[in-house]
């Protein structure tokens, strides 16, 4: 059964960091693209990171660049989003999802319905 499950989520201070994981089962995360998606109360879910399958190709939506980083670890069939200088504007939850793209090294996939598996989200809360 193929599954992955988000974790890493809290509550922080703005200006605080965290790192959110996505941990896969039952597939080999290698061979799969990944993206972190996020959806706050009353707004729809948008897109944070992508993250080719070979980690060699990563995007970033406007907001979060030069403070979020994504990552992969193969070898642990992880994925990582590191979350620095969070704002208020960051509270959300936050959903990690993968799309097959074996062959396709350096592609990513920005837009939800891409995207085949879903995670159960992790709840990110900033505030003082």
């Amino acid at each position: 059964q193929l599954q992955l499950v988000e974790s890493g989520g809290g509550l922080v201070q703005p200006g605080g960091s965290l790192r959110l994981s996505c941990s896969a089962s039952g597939f080999t995360l290698a061979y799969y693209a990944i993206g972190w998606f996020r959806q706050a109360p009353g707004k729809e879910r948008e897109g944070v990171s992508f993250i080719s399958s070979s980690g060699g190709n990563s995007n970033y939506t406007d907001s979060v660049k030069g403070r979020f980083t994504i990552s992969r670890d193969n070898a642990k069939n992880t994925v990582y989003l590191q979350m620095n200088s969070l704002k208020s504007d960051d509270t959300a939850v936050y959903y990690c999802a993968a799309v097959e793209s074996l062959g396709f090294g350096l592609l990513v996939f920005r837009r939800d319905y891409e995207y085949d598996y879903w995670g159960q989200g992790t709840q990110v809360t900033v505030s003082s």
